[in-house]
């Protein structure tokens, strides 16, 4: 099976720059997760609180940790997990283009 959760928007402490860490920003996320369903199936809505929890509560300074960070949490959380793709994007950071991280992830 295959979850995909797209374009889920809030705001959150990320980045390096000074002003990065003083104003909530926009980032946007999208996953795909795929899974072995054969122990039952995993709630997607539940995967949508963690990785806003997770990106809320630890103020990353690059994107490259909070995708590392979300990826080792998600894996640790459900077993069944056996691909994820990771994006993160910041579409206020530059005034002309969004900018985004993404990664591949097999267990």
């Amino acid at each position: 099976m295959t979850i995909h959760i797209e374009d889920l928007k809030f705001q959150c402490i990320i980045g390096i720059l000074d002003f990065e860490r003083k104003k909530k920003q926009d980032v946007i996320i999208n996953i795909t997760i795929e899974y072995d369903n054969t122990n039952g199936f995993i709630n997607y809505a539940d995967i949508v609180q963690i990785l806003k929890k997770n990106m809320i509560k630890n103020e990353f300074l690059l994107i490259e940790d909070a995708l590392e960070n979300l990826n080792l949490k998600l894996v640790k959380e459900y077993n069944a997990i056996k691909n994820i793709s990771l994006k993160i994007t910041k579409p206020s950071i530059l005034p002309d283009c969004k900018v985004s991280v993404s990664n591949n992830y097999k267990t």
